[in-house]
């Protein structure tokens, strides 16, 4: 464990810094040989789909087709290290709850199938049979199927997934809490009643023609280092890259490529963003309102070029209602919200009136807000203004996270299932699927938590970890009578558990997976919508393991029975089967396993791309949104000035380390910020360190301002002075989801606003 300190980092994302942290990896994972051997089969059409992040691929481009991070992900699961049975019998489930996060992953992998005895507070062997024997008794006793709710982790293969939502609809209900509901559930439902697709238009084909390429609230350096790559390109031949963050991000400004021997024998690098525009966070929709102003004040003056009047006339609907908006709009409202100047916004506005072609992308920093979907919408708004939708070089492109996150929704993860999905899985599978709409993550927790939730089964993640006002999430998960975890190590969920509990272990994405009729591959969808197989390579970490599909299957044979007409266990022989099955379901999958087996797979369609408007209107629309200035922290600003007038309120943005991917997290550093050994860091700006009468290095509590009568704290965290808006502060989850309240949600979309919670310090005092 390095050392706790805080050291400016001077160098460039990637680069030397990058192969050292992937030499690390490798090593305290014992497995240096094993691991660059695995390495070389990461991202490849004959090798394993990386278990981070859903950034797509270039098959065939190069060898190396995995990033630093990338490396960890790989490491964690190829470690030499077991979390089997003899570590159950050293530790009672309330010694494990008692070390970090960290600690808890860095166990290594789980071998064995493990039930909690309450009477022993430890975790014991169980057997497979006996384990889906219980589960299926606890689901048979519930007098309503929707008193359980089955969560859904984004690494699951489209496999698993379409087995498990069929599982679930077969056995009564819609709940389906996922990952997706915490990260980009505002991107889906701001855009498919805009443009008709929840997803990105993009590929990867479109960066290389792209003339601009602007970038809101996301970070690529740390949490999709390949990006780097296609941004690196397109800075090289010119493309204006245009950046919009609280923070200065060191992969949004410059960039060493590993794989360029120039670059790293010179220590070169390369500059990626030509502008970056520090705002306050939560201001984008400000921002981007103010460029939409310029633009139409540009065109009011006689550029009548500017705004693409044929795409608009043939394509849109409601753009006079966008315009006259714009022009009543106030700069002063729009400057005063956005943090950033009038000239700033001129600039970015102008930048974007001059290219050709442009690419909007966008991160958790911008779907994390409660006015998420209205921002994202007005992204999609700035686009639409200049046709640039549907036409190569051009289009959105929300970058998702985990590997198959938006493939799990593609399959049906969803727990408001369109009635068409529903029609076909009765007309395949023979069975009635329940209509009513589930729960999302946070509804999930509210009904654990009033006692109406008995069940709770999670095929991956880390629920515990992950999910909001963390407090109020564990009470809920111990007011269940049974909790299931289907995991590859040990993590915090497993030690937050409810009356009885499961840890199921599984085979993980670098591992080779042998059924009866031999070894199988599964099948993950990218950011940009392209299928693609994985193969495992490594043998299993233990015999004892099983795959996801072979988990949801015999659960879902051991529940159901002879009450379901599918053949379970006949399809997981073979998983060419099952895909035979989500071709019968899904259309945009016809011939699935034909074009799949093709290298580098098959990109499903998207309509918007093709200017095809799924949309009630049948055209593509445009939806004016007001300034937002009635927020959470605005109100807490109020609140707190009517009351204690020298009370400083903040609004926090939660954050992941350049060590971390979610919620697992690989190290003590984050090395492009400079943090090295810690984790309980705040990050703030020098005169609001002043305003505080407090200096960097002081030790503070934070404390969350909310209509409500709970007292929501994070304690003993560093002050650490920091290149970031004044009034706005930065740490890391998930210490802080603590000050997250369940009741701070997204409008229309229920998504946690991880990014902008109302704070204010206090001095610790050690006890």
């Amino acid at each position: 464990m390095n050392e706790q300190k805080i050291a400016l980092y001077t160098g460039p994302a990637g680069g030397w810094g990058a192969l050292n942290s992937v030499k690390n990896a490798l090593l305290r994972q014992d497995i240096p040989l094993k691991g660059a051997k695995t390495l070389l089969s990461a991202n490849q059409p004959d090798g394993f789909d990386c278990p981070g992040c859903a950034w797509p691929d270039r098959h065939h481009a190069s060898t190396f087709e995995f990033c630093e991070n990338g490396v960890k992900a790989v490491a964690a699961e190829a470690t030499a290290r077991r979390a089997g049975p003899e570590l159950f019998e050293r530790h009672t489930v309330s010694e494990l709850a008692r070390q970090s996060d960290f600690w808890l992953e860095d166990q290594g992998r789980l071998t064995h199938p493990m039930v909690y005895d309450g009477v022993l507070d430890r975790y014991r062997p169980i057997g497979w049979d006996a384990a889906f024997a219980l589960i299926a008794s606890h689901l048979d006793a519930l007098p309503d199927p929707n008193q359980a709710m089955f969560y859904t982790s984004g690494r699951a293969s489209n496999e698993a997934a379409f087995l498990y939502q069929l599982f679930v609809r077969e056995y009564g209900t819609n709940n389906f809490p996922d990952c997706s509901n915490m990260c980009h559930e505002p991107s889906g439902n701001g855009m498919r009643p805009q443009i008709g697709v929840g997803k990105g238009t993009v590929t990867l084909d479109d960066f290389e023609l792209a003339d601009a390429i602007f970038i809101f609230g996301q970070n690529p350096g740390t949490n999709h280092p390949r990006m780097l790559g296609e941004l690196r390109a397109a800075s090289k031949r010119g493309a204006r890259i245009v950046s919009f963050n609280p923070l200065r991000e060191r992969g949004l400004e410059r960039f060493q490529d590993p794989q360029s021997k120039m670059e790293m024998a010179t220590l070169g690098s390369t500059p990626i963003s030509s502008h970056y525009f520090q705002l306050r966070g939560g201001g984008d929709l400000a921002a981007v309102k103010g460029m939409m102003k310029r633009l139409l004040e540009r065109h009011d003056a006689g550029e009548q070029a500017l705004l693409d009047h044929a795409f608009i006339a043939e394509h849109t609907v409601g753009f006079q209602a966008l315009a006259d908006d714009l022009r009543a709009e106030s700069w002063d409202l729009i400057t005063e919200e956005c943090g950033l100047t009038r000239e700033q916004i001129h600039t970015a506005a102008d930048l974007y009136a001059g290219a050709k072609n442009t690419i909007v992308c966008w991160g958790m920093g911008i779907t994390q807000h409660q006015h998420a979907v209205a921002t994202i919408q007005m992204l999609v708004n700035l686009l639409l203004m200049r046709g640039n939708i549907g036409r190569p070089g051009a289009g959105a492109c929300p970058v998702r996270g985990h590997s198959n996150v938006q493939g799990d929704r593609t399959m049906g993860i969803w727990e408001k299932p369109p009635a068409a999905l529903l029609d076909r899985l009765r007309q395949v599978f023979g069975f009635e699927p329940p209509r009513q709409n589930g729960v999302d993550t946070v509804e999930a927790i509210q009904l654990m938590r009033e006692g109406k939730g008995k069940v709770f089964f999670a095929l991956g993640g880390n629920f515990a970890a992950a999910t909001p006002d963390t407090h109020e999430t564990w009470k809920a998960l111990r007011q269940c009578d049974l909790t299931v975890h289907v995991a590859t190590k040990l993590n915090r969920s497993h030690v937050v558990h409810g009356r009885e509990a499961l840890i199921l272990p599984c085979l993980g994405r670098t591992e080779i997976d042998v059924q009866a009729t031999g070894p199988q591959g599964v099948t993950v969808e990218d950011s940009m919508s392209m299928v693609h197989l994985s193969l495992g390579i490594n043998p299993p970490a233990s015999e004892h393991l099983l795959s996801e599909p072979a988990i949801v299957a015999r659960l879902a044979a051991a529940t159901l029975g002879r009450r379901s007409r599918t053949p379970w266990l006949w399809l997981i022989e073979d998983y060419a089967r099952i895909r035979d099955q989500i071709e019968a379901v899904f259309d945009d999958f016809k011939d699935f396993n034909a074009r799949v087996a093709v290298p580098g797979g098959f990109r499903l369609r998207n309509t918007a791309s093709e200017r095809v408007w799924d949309t009630p209107a049948r055209k593509a629309t445009f939806f004016p949104h007001p300034v937002p200035r009635d927020t959470p922290v605005h109100r807490a600003r109020r609140s707190m000035q009517a009351r204690q007038r020298d009370t400083l309120v903040f609004s926090l943005l939660t954050t992941r380390s350049h060590d971390q991917y979610n919620t697992t997290i690989y190290g003590m550093d984050d090395r492009y910020r400079g943090v090295f050994g810690q984790r309980r860091v705040v990050f703030i700006h020098a005169e609001d360190l002043r305003a505080l009468g407090l200096a960097d290095g002081d030790w503070v509590d934070l404390h969350t301002v909310w209509d409500d009568d709970q007292h929501r704290r994070a304690d003993r965290f560093r002050l650490v002075a920091y290149d970031i808006p004044r009034g706005c502060l930065a740490a890391y989850y998930p210490e802080t989801n603590p000050l997250v309240p369940l009741s701070a949600t997204a409008i229309a979309a229920g998504t946690p606003t991880s990014k902008a919670i109302p704070v204010r310090l206090t001095p610790h005092l050690e006890p």
